[in-house]
């Protein structure tokens, strides 16, 4: 296959440009212009050329892409113009941007400008700065030249770029960077925009509902107990801080609070409602992504902008201004956003999702062999550990009882504490006094005491990591720390690498505190928090495999969390849902031992499939 490095300028203006737009918003306004694109085939020269949008299209293809691979900086931008202006459709997607987020860490200066200044490799022009309002034709010759040499050298970074973060990078991992893009520069769903539009109204009907029927007036909203007792009300326990002056306990409702600040993004509307109401803005999340998603419905098929490797584990994130990755999805009301989400005609949606991988993977890392043994033979162990909690049969242990047995299985995996887990419980509405908080937690401990043991052995890889000493833990040494060239690591089965860059410790009241650098500050890191991060990122290693196998037969439509949503031709939907179920059910080889299971459902909507 050819490798076709690619890098497209566009006009842009003060109030028309990135900066103020969402991608798939620029690129399908009205206004959107190619003023010139600049192509590089293999080591070839690069070239620039500029004209008409049909002059540009016949130019483009003249290439081969059906066998070639697409290497841009940020393809999600430069591949969407080229798939939905130009009907390119490259063989594969490559992307620089995306290759440098898995090598440097989520917190690397990812513009094209910093990693040209980081490997050395040339400096990046300021030409575009001075394209600032023009159209093509109000370029004068030489000033087109110059931007087509500023393009150019663009090109040429990006060729140099790849072949450095090439070496050795994942040949698996380039497949994923392509599949996961593919699902915004390739789109397939469809929107339901009558749908949206009455859920549009009827979420600001419920504001104005809810704000009448609270009987709180602005000035009551401003109140922390009233709010507070607003808050309760609808099962929420109001965010707490120590206070700066008195030393005391009090209320966390301020603007800066950032616990106070997430309830804004809380699944229930009602919450979001009081929330934006208390800090005065206009809209609730609910409303500004309704609407969101109507502009991209009055435009076309949705985008799902996934961001490849956004989190410090190498899971996905959401993009583009849309968090894919947490749409409501409680009551019927909450569900409005996914039930707009459509196959297209012939093809229903298929959500397979990956079982309790996280705590299944724990189980094996840490050799907790009874548990893995549980997951083996599909026993229920929410009911098993509630049985353990209120020491009766399980079968008699109740619904509720099973709640509290499910969130000390998945809450209490990383070490945590009493206080944690009685707040986590209280944000579902479940009220437990901290004294029987601590007792759950301990009889967590006791019954699995191998999970306990292995945050006290990552605890100890830190210390040695902190050292420039390596280790390794857990089944076939999965769990191994590594030496990088900025600090520490830990090689995952994919072959990538978590960075701990410059891993220190501070004394602090009880001990060493142990940190590394990111670009925000220091992170603090301990042996829970580490045993998180790598089951986190083990089980992302296995998503990442079973969504290729399935992306080999059926279009990958979005990826949430554990979960694989593909499009499936209905009359093949049996047969399709049994394959894609197969592959998610795969243990990698690296990883024998570990039970994997899943389950999946089936709808013309992401709604109706995920459940």
């Amino acid at each position: 296959m050819d490798l076709i490095t690619v890098d497209l300028e566009t006009y842009y203006d003060k109030d028309f440009s990135l900066r103020k737009m969402t991608t798939e918003s620029y690129i399908r306004d009205p206004r959107f212009e190619v003023i010139g694109i600049g192509i590089k085939v293999n080591n070839g020269g690069t070239e620039w050329a500029s004209g008409t949008h049909e002059e540009l299209k016949e130019y483009l293809h003249s290439f081969d892409w059906a066998n070639s691979i697409l290497l841009c900086h940020n393809t999600m931008f430069d591949g969407a113009i080229l798939s939905w202006l130009f009907d390119v459709h490259p063989r594969l997607l490559g992307d620089t941007l995306c290759m440098a987020r898995a090598l440097h860490g989520v917190e690397v200066g990812g513009s094209l400008a910093a990693l040209a200044e980081r490997y050395n490799i040339g400096k990046k022009g300021t030409e575009v700065l001075d394209a600032l309002g023009k159209r093509r034709t109000d370029f004068t010759v030489e000033e087109l030249s110059s931007y087509g040499d500023y393009c150019i050298n663009d090109v040429e970074l990006t060729y140099r770029l790849f072949n450095i973060m090439g070496r050795g990078f994942p040949k698996q991992e380039l497949r994923i960077i392509d599949c996961t893009l593919r699902m915004f520069v390739d789109p397939i769903l469809e929107l339901d925009l009558g749908l949206l539009e009455h859920h549009l109204e009827s979420t600001k009907q419920l504001k104005e509902d809810l704000i009448a029927s609270s009987g709180a007036t602005k000035k009551e909203l401003m109140s922390n107990p009233k709010f507070a007792e607003l808050l309760e009300g609808l099962g929420v326990t109001p965010p707490m801080k120590k206070s700066l002056t008195t030393g005391k306990q009090t209320y966390a409702f301020a603007k800066s609070d950032e616990q106070f600040k997430a309830l804004a993004d809380h699944p229930d509307h009602r919450v979001q409602t009081l929330v934006t109401s208390r800090l005065g803005t206009k809209s609730t999340l609910e409303e500004s992504r309704t609407e969101r998603f109507i502009g991209i419905a009055k435009r076309g098929l949705m985008p799902v902008p996934i961001r490849y490797y956004a989190a410090h584990t190498g899971r996905w994130g959401g993009d583009d201004k849309i968090n894919i990755q947490n749409l409501p999805s409680r009551g019927t009301n909450g569900k409005k956003l996914k039930n707009s989400m459509l196959a297209p005609e012939g093809y229903t949606m298929v959500d397979c999702d990956s079982s309790q991988i996280e705590a299944r993977v724990l189980a094996w890392v840490a050799g907790q062999d009874d548990l893995v043994s549980a997951f083996l033979n599909g026993e229920d162990v929410y009911i098993k550990m509630a049985s353990k909690i209120y020491d009766i049969p399980e079968e008699d242990v109740t619904k509720e009882q099973r709640f509290v047995g499910k969130t000390t299985i998945l809450g209490c995996g990383y070490g945590m504490g009493a206080v944690r887990f009685v707040e986590q419980l209280a944000t579902f509405g479940h009220v437990m006094p901290l004294e029987e908080g601590r007792r759950v937690v301990n009889i967590y401990r006791d019954a699995n005491w191998k999970i306990n043991k292995l945050w006290r052995d990552l605890q100890q890889m830190i210390v040695k990591m902190s050292r420039g000493e390596t280790m390794s833990l857990g089944p076939n040494g999965i769990i191994k720390s590594v030496e990088t060239a900025t600090g520490m690591g830990i090689l995952l089965p994919s072959g990538l690498i978590m960075r701990y860059d410059g891993l220190d410790f501070e004394q602090g009241e009880h001990g060493p505190e142990f940190r590394y650098k990111t670009r925000r500050g220091y992170t603090r890191i301990y042996g829970g928090k580490l045993c998180e991060n790598v089951c986190q990122a083990i089980a992302r290693c296995i998503i990442g495999e079973q969504m290729l196998a399935i992306a080999k037969k059926y279009k990958i439509a979005l990826t949430v969390h554990d979960s694989v949503v593909c499009c499936v031709p209905t009359d093949d939907l049996v047969r399709g849902q049994a394959f894609i179920e197969s592959c998610m059910r795969v243990t990698p080889d690296w990883a024998e031992g570990l039970p994997i299971t899943c389950e999946s459902d089936s709808g013309k909507s992401y709604g109706e499939a995920a459940g």
